[in-house]
């Protein structure tokens, strides 16, 4: 097969991105080593920023998003029981959006076939042949025996995926924090104990109180690194969610059987550069952001913003600038929001190694937010998205 932009993964980066190119008339390939049903029923994140919403109005794949989403005008942070509002809406003008992960990449699937973007499922990709060259080819299939020939490659196909091992050793930098636990999230048909989100910060640990929907809500309780989901039924989860979110949030928590149990690792990863030659890196494929800050999918839509209107630029113009320059500005933005996503992690999390200090620390953090309007602007404007 021939194209002109070869894209390694059917997340909402690749899937955004071809999108965007064939929007401008661009030939586009998606290859996906999974199926269908296993990408679009993949349970993620579910708060949209601006910079996410506005690609899909865009694109005019936004009929459910405007149905359904939710829009979030603040979230608090709850401490003992205490909560303090961050008022997004009145510090930065503008709100985020509760929408699943699961759902935007269900509708760029759906709108895939009318706007003619082929994906090329259940073929993972071998290798990624020739990016220091004109033509880089995609050898995909199995054993690799299908070809791909491309213009370009942009990868978006997760930090251990065909596209960044096809950078090679002697350009490539990682920088890498695993954290010493992770978050087991729950699923269930009940509806949410309160109509923003609540990160909650508890000598026991840290708990989220999220949702998708008026009748469907997401909770995650903060676990160490070898707990194993069967070590938390249900009523063990609702137990101990309800301590850490405080008595006024606990009594509004509506129980419910699970629909969907999961423990996911945290970490902040960022793998530079995100471009060699004609392969570009794009999504978790250059970068990881610990969940806290809610930042891995719209880091992914900024850095496919980026390198859509640069590889627009290249087809409409001739113009390389974009391109060239393409690395430099989409890592601007995501060590700024590893940033803000580490901050909150060290905020609201027990560290295995901290100790009486640290916790007086952290206490004394969320003391000084809770009465200053500069420390809940600069909070408000970092969840709410950096300006692209």
């Amino acid at each position: 097969m021939r194209t002109q932009v070869g894209i390694v993964g059917a997340g909402p980066a690749g899937l955004l991105l071809g999108h965007l190119l064939r929007a401008a008339g661009i030939e586009a390939v998606v290859v996906e080593r999974q199926s269908r049903a296993r990408v679009q029923d993949r349970i993620r994140a579910g708060v949209l920023e601006r910079t996410t919403t506005d690609l899909l109005h865009r694109l005019g794949i936004d009929a459910r998003l405007d149905a359904q989403g939710l829009p979030h005008g603040g979230f608090a942070l709850a401490d003992g029981g205490r909560l303090i509002r961050i008022d997004v809406a009145a510090l930065t003008g503008r709100h985020v959006t509760v929408y699943g992960q699961t759902e935007v990449t269900r509708d760029l699937i759906d709108a895939a076939p009318e706007r003619g973007l082929p994906i090329l499922w259940e073929s993972p990709v071998a290798a990624i042949e020739g990016i220091e060259g004109a033509r880089p080819a995609i050898m995909h299939g199995e054993g690799g025996a299908r070809r791909l020939d491309c213009d370009f490659v942009a990868a978006c196909d997760g930090s251990r995926g065909a596209g960044r091992q096809a950078l090679p050793a002697s350009v490539r930098r990682e920088f890498e924090r695993a954290y010493p636990f992770g978050w087991l999230g729950v699923l269930a048909d009940v509806p949410p104990c309160d109509g923003e989100l609540i990160y909650a910060s508890h000598d026991r640990g840290f708990a989220l109180a999220s949702m998708r929907s008026p009748v469907r809500s997401r909770y995650y309780v903060q676990v160490g690194p070898g707990e194993q989901i069967d070590d938390w039924p249900d009523e063990r989860f609702w137990d101990e969610l309800s301590v850490r979110l405080g008595d006024e949030v606990a009594g509004r928590i509506v129980r419910g059987p699970s629909i969907e149990k999961s423990i996911a690792p945290l970490r902040s990863f960022v793998g530079e550069p995100m471009q060699h030659g004609r392969l570009f890196l794009a999504g978790d494929a250059a970068h990881i952001v610990p969940p806290t800050g809610a930042k891995g999918l719209n880091l992914a839509s900024s850095d496919v913003a980026y390198l859509s209107d640069a590889l627009i630029g290249w087809y409409a113009r001739g113009d390389e600038t974009g391109l060239a320059g393409y690395g430099a500005r989409a890592l601007a933005r995501v060590w700024k929001s590893e940033r803000f996503s580490w901050y909150l992690t060290k905020l609201m999390h027990r560290f295995p190694e901290d100790g009486a200090f640290e916790r007086r620390m952290q206490v004394a953090e969320l003391d000084y937010i809770a009465g200053s309007t500069a420390a809940q602007t600069s909070i408000a404007e970092n969840y709410v998205g950096l300006p692209l």
